[in-house]
């Protein structure tokens, strides 16, 4: 398979070693300083575009790639609020492909599954409060995190009691802290917490008097993140439409 990178910081230097590792070609490798090479016969060449970078960026992205015929995997968040209604109506009404995941783990995906089945048995015992906290490198701009979101809809489209999720507190790089912004018992917390070189780690907890319940994954590497986008970009390659984990890995 013919695969185009879009960015290629560590995350997009790991795919590429793994997508070789996998028998793949890596026909492109577009950065800051090369936009240019998104109109280039090499990058349109390519079955599936792997794309890891900004939110700021990742919409306008998509929208090059699909110019170019190049179907999209990407791990970007920070896009959906403004951009996804526009992603939705391109892969379901005009015919493009965008295979999006706020995290690629297998691992997390797993997790994703014993989170929602989790919620359900805690429907039914609400003495129980929920709480999320997400702990990241300092490089990590946006919070919470892409997975720390889905994670806490996954909870609340199957717990009653909370009707959608707010900010908690953010443990910033510098060890300051800044408070909640929301303090609605009604709605999942979400704390944050960035620290260190932390690929990322994802823990819920549920509550009560009598005792604690937490779930969590803890990621040692990106490698399981860059795995997983490969193992994405080649179910990609042979689906279409607006495609997720849900699609790949049928739990």
């Amino acid at each position: 398979m013919k695969i185009a990178l879009i960015g290629y910081g560590k995350m997009g230097r790991m795919i590429e070693q793994i997508a070789l590792s996998r028998g793949h070609e890596i026909v492109s490798i577009i950065d800051v300083d090369n936009q240019q090479d998104f109109e280039s016969a090499a990058f349109a060449s390519a079955d599936v575009a792997i794309e890891f970078t900004a939110p700021h960026v990742a919409y306008g992205n998509y929208l090059k790639a699909w110019k170019a015929g190049v179907k999209v995997v990407s791990g970007s968040t920070g896009w959906l609020k403004e951009h996804g209604d526009d992603v939705r109506k391109a892969c379901m009404e005009e015919g493009k492909t965008l295979f999006w995941a706020s995290n690629f783990s297998i691992g997390v995906a797993i997790f994703s599954a014993v989170n929602k089945y989790l919620a359900k048995i805690m429907n039914s015992f609400p003495q129980y409060d929920v709480e999320e906290t997400e702990t990241h490198h300092i490089h990590k701009l946006d919070h919470p995190s892409g997975t720390g979101i889905t994670l806490a809809e996954q909870i609340v489209e199957n717990l009653d009691r909370k009707s959608g999720w707010q900010v908690g507190t953010v443990t910033n790089p510098d060890g300051t802290v800044t408070p909640a912004e929301g303090t609605d018992p009604g709605k999942l917390t979400i704390n944050s917490i960035r620290e260190g070189e932390v690929p990322g780690i994802h823990s819920v907890t549920y509550d009560s008097e009598a005792d604690c319940i937490t779930i969590t994954h803890d990621a040692h590497s990106r490698q399981g993140f860059a795995l997983g986008a490969v193992l994405a970009a080649e179910f990609t390659a042979e689906n279409e439409g607006l495609l997720t984990i849900d699609d790949m890995f049928k739990f």
